[in-house]
């Protein structure tokens, strides 16, 4: 399925400056996945289309790819804001890169298997739900 992104925290695509995914990547000891690295370095702050996606309990909506430039337009959907947002309720190892239109959080879980993180979603009350088994799975079950 091809995805188109729509943008949601800036008027256009706002690509990641060299050496910020890196800084995320120190910041939280892991190493993000590449299929990852390389939707994001695009479209940071954007919202795939389509953008629905079944959460095991229904369906739910992705507002936007949290942002990995740090800018203050960007504070609302700064990933490393949502991150520590969460921090004091998750478990180590869960960290976001998504937002969903119900204010929560789709993350990368490193809990596992740190080489390869299952993709989960956070809900407000931080119950944690797998969705798939990498991001690629996640990204392919995107639907309208």
């Amino acid at each position: 399925m091809s995805i188109s992104w729509d943008p949601y925290v800036w008027d256009a695509p706002h690509p990641v400056e060299p050496g910020e995914i890196e800084s995320i990547e120190r910041q939280w000891g892991v190493s993000l996945p590449d299929d990852y690295r390389s939707v994001v370095s695009m479209h940071q702050g954007m919202t795939p289309n389509p953008h629905i996606i079944d959460i095991g309990r229904g369906d739910s909506s992705i507002c936007a790819f949290l942002a990995i430039s740090e800018d203050e337009s960007s504070h609302t959907y700064s990933i490393r804001d949502a991150y520590e947002l969460l921090k004091p309720h998750i478990p180590l190892g869960v960290y976001p890169f998504a937002l969903t239109g119900g204010g929560e959080y789709v993350c990368f879980d490193y809990r596992g298997a740190p080489s390869q993180p299952r993709i989960v979603f956070v809900t407000v009350e931080t119950d944690i739900h797998p969705i798939a088994d990498s991001f690629s799975e996640f990204m392919e079950k995107l639907h309208d």
